[in-house]
């Protein structure tokens, strides 16, 4: 029998949990396709996975991965063919990328041609391409429009701002912390506002009600979200890093302003029909972060041996950025 290293868990807990192990190569299912895993990036979604927050997951965590084709059941993809992987069930359903190899549905696989470091490209798949649908899809976002980020040092805010900048939309995001300002004006942030997940913030004072908001925080700020935002406008939940508690009366009627379209996007659910991978152009995202015309660094690049650490800084929020493993 075929095996690989991979991160294991045996049980729910700390990052104490999850141990490099020796496991059996992955089962190939008929429409899946086998990925040698290069590297990968770390997600919020996996610490619920870990400490059991989610219910039974699979034993081996990550939700998503870079690496190159093993064996393509479809035939559409060829041998060392480098890809991206990601959602699909993916540390769900199904064991994910912290392994050496993972077996992934084809409609959750992209095709990539980039000579880019396998860390940097870690960095891409999920982040970007949920921040690509929630601007393009939900927000329906346009040059030179003004677009409020919620949540903007979280890896996922990063990547939504990159890509606003890079369309040529005003950003203004919010974070917690004021030492954070310079690090978001670096971005291409044109004004930062500090506010948590339960306070409003005061559009007023940088230019009023703006086109769209990116709400990455949650059900906390939602109602604050709507009222920042323009009759016409849109605002897009697709975080919940100010928790998961519902929201308490929720009252539409009274609570939600005319003419602003409030929407939400999970990114669980790529590969379906509704929002296939081909819909988002990552190989364009790729070759703008080649040319430098978009900015992407990881903010730290682990071991798979150092798989506790990089979640412990996770978990304490000081990763400050995409982290990701090389395997």
């Amino acid at each position: 029998m075929k095996t690989m290293q991979a991160i294991t868990r045996q049980q729910f807990g700390g990052p104490e949990v999850l141990q490099l192990s020796e496991v059996p190569m992955p089962v190939v299912q008929a429409g899946s396709i086998l990925i040698e895993v290069r590297a990968f990036g770390l997600n919020r979604a996996e610490l619920y996975m870990r400490r059991g927050e989610w219910g039974d997951v699979a034993a081996i965590s990550g939700i998503e991965c870079v690496g190159q084709v093993v064996t393509d059941t479809t035939g559409c993809m060829q041998p060392g063919q480098k890809v991206m992987a990601f959602m699909g069930g993916m540390g769900r359903s199904i064991n994910g990328s912290y392994a050496g190899f993972t077996a992934v549905p084809a409609a959750n696989v992209i095709a990539i041609d980039s000579e880019l470091p396998w860390e940097v490209l870690a960095a891409l798949p999920e982040s970007y391409a949920t921040a690509w649908t929630c601007l393009h899809r939900n927000l329906e976002l346009k040059a030179g429009q003004r677009l409020l980020v919620r949540g903007g040092t979280s890896s996922l805010g990063q990547a939504a701002i990159a890509l606003a900048v890079h369309m040529g939309a005003e950003v203004i995001a919010t974070t917690r912390q004021t030492a954070h300002a310079d690090w978001l004006r670096d971005l291409g942030v044109r004004h930062i506002l500090v506010a948590d997940a339960n306070s409003g913030i005061h559009i007023e004072s940088v230019g009023g009600k703006v086109d769209a908001v990116l709400d990455l925080l949650g059900n906390s700020s939602i109602l604050d979200s709507m009222q920042q935002t323009r009759c016409g406008g849109h605002v897009c939940l697709a975080g919940f890093l100010g928790g998961l508690a519902p929201l308490a009366a929720f009252n539409p009627l009274a609570q939600m302003p005319s003419g602003v379209h409030l929407s939400f996007f999970g990114s669980f659910n790529f590969g379906n029909d509704d929002f296939p991978l081909n819909d988002v152009p990552m190989q364009q995202i790729v070759s703008a972060v080649e040319t430098g015309a978009l900015k992407l660094k990881p903010a730290r690049s682990f071991a798979l041996a150092d798989i506790a650490l990089a979640h412990q800084l996770m978990e304490t929020n000081a990763a400050h950025g995409k982290l990701v493993v090389r395997v």
